[in-house]
C-alpha cells in the first residue's frame, strides 16, 4: 500500500468515526438544541467521502482493452502507387505560408463526397509543387481495396490535411 492510499484510508476512517459520533450526539440530544445541530453537522461531513468511495468502486471495475492504434503507413515500406491524380494546391489562409511544397512525403486524406481515405504522395527530389497550378502525381492508399472503387477515372476529390482542405484533385488515366 502506498503512502497516498494509506492516507486516504485513514481519512475515510476518521471521517466515519466523526459521522458516528455525530449520529450518537444527535440521537441523545434534545430536539432543537445546539448539540443536536452540531451532531447533524458532524454527520454531514461524511457526505464528500461517499463520492470517493463510489469513484474507488468504479475504479475496481474491469476495464475494456484500449482501442487499437489506427493503421498508418510504415515508414520503411516502399511506395506503391495505386492511382494517378492531378492536384491543384489551394492558396493558404496566411500569405506567409504561400510557398511551394518541397520534395518529400506528404500524408493526407482524399475526400470524395463525405468519405475520406488515407493516402500519401511523394514530391521527387529537385521538384516543387507550386500553388494554383495542376500537378500530376501518383498516390498510394492505406487501404487500396476499399478506396480504389471510389476513385474511377475523372472522379473529383479534395485533399484534406488535419482539418483543412489544401487541394482539389481529379483522377487521371493510368500511365
Amino acid at each position: 500500500m502506498t503512502t497516498i492510499q494509506f492516507r486516504r484510508k485513514l481519512i475515510v476512517v476518521i471521517l466515519l468515526c466523526v459521522a458516528v459520533t455525530g449520529a450518537l450526539m444527535r440521537h441523545y440530544a434534545e430536539r432543537g438544541s445546539t448539540t443536536r445541530d452540531i451532531g447533524t453537522l458532524l454527520m454531514v461531513l461524511w457526505v464528500p467521502i461517499i463520492g470517493n468511495v463510489i469513484a474507488w468502486l468504479i475504479g475496481k471495475r474491469p476495464r475494456r482493452a484500449p482501442p487499437a492504434e489506427p493503421a498508418t503507413f510504415d515508414a520503411a515500406s516502399a511506395f506503391t502507387p495505386h492511382l494517378r491524380v492531378e492536384l491543384t494546391l489551394r492558396p493558404p489562409a496566411l500569405p506567409s505560408h504561400d510557398v511551394p511544397l518541397s520534395a518529400g512525403e506528404y500524408r493526407c486524406a482524399l475526400v470524395v463526397d463525405n468519405e475520406g481515405f488515407s493516402a500519401r504522395w511523394f514530391v521527387p527530389q529537385g521538384a516543387v509543387l507550386e500553388r494554383g497550378k495542376p500537378h500530376a502525381l501518383e498516390v498510394e492508399f492505406l487501404t487500396p481495396d476499399i478506396a480504389r472503387p471510389r476513385f474511377p477515372r475523372d472522379a473529383v476529390f479534395r485533399v484534406m490535411v488535419g482539418d483543412s482542405f489544401i487541394a482539389d484533385g481529379r483522377v487521371l488515366p493510368p500511365g
